[in-house]
């Protein structure tokens, strides 16, 4: 049985900022999510808002609200914002400390580690409860260089990588997952960011909080760790922010170390800016993928799309656009499923095919629609 968990992301659910508890209203391998905190969405089903069918999940006003009307405490109270900034306002750490002193462990997704803040180290102590910093990296004497052991893996690594922070690299990755599980196939899933960590993946790491020397090491280390232990037929590697951004080296660690058979690229048509760059244009779809191709030494295989801000008819326009002018399947996870990704693989990693688990229904079939 899951652990029960409460997720605070008051006044972000369903934006930007509000991913970790998005993420975990769509997918968590770890915690039964009980409830969501947001004030300016309170009454509401978090499933129906964040993507148009109720999944139960209901949106309280603050955290006595949600304890009042819930049968049980939760076992968990995670903190569900990653904002640019990363550290909590006053009122927050009050929030956080109510749920200490309610005797409810605390998973914390910032790079301010509650862990060596004096007083939550002392609540948590009176309260006998556990708090888990998802960021916090091992001591310098664990973690790992690159060594080049990602040159002997012998199976497709497939990346989800994108044009932009938060625009559904993971929710890409863990659909992709599940797709190509449910054909058959034994895959093996590498979490990159604390919102996959708190999910329940198995293998990962955040590696936005990694010193710069280690981050590619780390990456390897994961994926190696993903490949011993599972003997899985493909890696799917989640990706982070974006190559081309310039307040991010995650994209840049992750190609490194997981060195990508193919890459997958999500992409918001509708996102005018970068994340929490105002003042920056995002970049295209054709100089990403031109970059991505450059640096890594392998190919986009295939486009994903965020639709926010678009209508229905607006995604199916422009799948077919971008199908016609990069001559790449593409396709919205979240609303068209995964299956022209998984006809994809299978056309460049033909050897997939062959496997014998392998649902003998995956076609390969022209891409163009």
């Amino acid at each position: 049985m899951n652990s029960t968990a409460i997720v605070y992301c008051d006044n972000q659910f369903g934006k930007m900022d509000g991913k970790v508890a998005n993420g975990l209203v769509r997918h968590s391998e770890k915690y039964e999510i009980l409830g969501i905190i947001d004030s300016s969405k309170a009454g509401m089903d978090a499933g129906e808002y964040l993507d148009g069918v109720k999944n139960g999940i209901p949106i309280f006003n603050d955290l006595n609200e949600a304890i009042d009307q819930l049968n049980d405490l939760p076992d968990y109270f995670i903190y569900g914002i990653a904002p640019l900034e990363a550290f909590l306002s006053q009122e927050q750490r009050q929030i956080v400390f109510s749920a200490l002193e309610k005797g409810m462990d605390i998973v914390n997704g910032l790079h301010e580690f509650f862990t060596e803040d004096e007083e939550f180290i002392l609540k948590a102590r009176k309260h006998g409860v556990k708090i888990d910093d998802i960021r916090k990296p091992p001591a310098k004497k664990d973690l790992h260089l690159f060594s080049g052991r990602i040159l002997n893996v012998e199976i497709p690594i497939v990346t989800v990588l994108g044009t932009d922070s938060a625009v559904g690299k993971r929710t890409t990755s863990v659909l992709l997952t599940d797709a190509l599980r449910k054909k058959g196939l034994k895959v093996a899933f590498v979490a990159t960011g604390q919102t996959g960590l708190i999910q329940g993946a198995k293998y990962g790491v955040a590696i936005d909080a990694i010193v710069e020397e280690f981050m590619t090491g780390e990456i390897e280390n994961a994926v190696m760790e993903a490949y011993d232990n599972e003997h899985p037929d493909i890696i799917i590697v989640e990706g982070q922010g974006a190559l081309s951004h310039p307040a991010y080296l995650s994209s840049c660690a992750i190609i490194r170390g997981a060195m990508p058979s193919a890459i997958i690229v999500q992409h918001p048509p509708k996102r005018k800016n970068i994340g929490d760059y105002s003042f920056m244009p995002m970049p295209t779809l054709k100089s990403e993928i031109a970059l991505l191709e450059i640096f890594s030494k392998s190919k986009v295989i295939a486009i994903t799309l965020n639709h926010e801000d678009m209508t229905d008819k607006e995604v199916e326009e422009t799948i077919i656009s971008y199908e016609l002018k990069f001559q790449l399947p593409t396709t919205d996870s979240l609303k068209y499923g995964c299956d022209k990704l998984v006809k994809r693989i299978c056309q460049v990693f033909p050897e997939l095919i062959g496997k014998p688990s392998l649902d003998q229904s995956v076609e390969i079939i022209d891409f163009v629609a």
